[in-house]
């Protein structure tokens, strides 16, 4: 695997410290909710950011659903109080039962 370059490692940094933020809102707000988790390609940010919030069933994505714009907004507003802007928020956050080992 390639070293991060410094500014890849602020990237990370960043992505991880509101990922966390968001996961603690995400296990006090969202029934179900297990953890956050997230893609990147460094190179390639903040277009290839996905975080997706774990559930732990199927029913529980389906009551957190009506949430997921909103959940985007925060996601969004908090890059972008970093200095980050997304472009087209809703592809970067999702509700999944997916865990990252699979």
């Amino acid at each position: 695997m390639k070293k991060l370059s410094a500014v890849q490692l602020k990237q990370k940094a960043l992505v991880l410290d509101i990922a966390n933020t968001l996961e603690a809102q995400g296990r006090n707000e969202l029934e179900g909710m297990l953890q956050c988790w997230f893609d990147v390609q460094y190179h390639q940010f903040p277009g290839s950011l996905l975080l997706r919030f774990q559930f732990d069933t199927e029913e529980a994505v389906l009551r957190a659903e009506p949430e997921l714009k909103k959940w985007q907004r925060r996601l969004s507003s908090a890059l972008l109080k970093k200095g980050v802007v997304l472009k087209g928020m809703r592809r970067h956050l999702i509700f999944t039962t997916d865990s990252p080992e699979e």
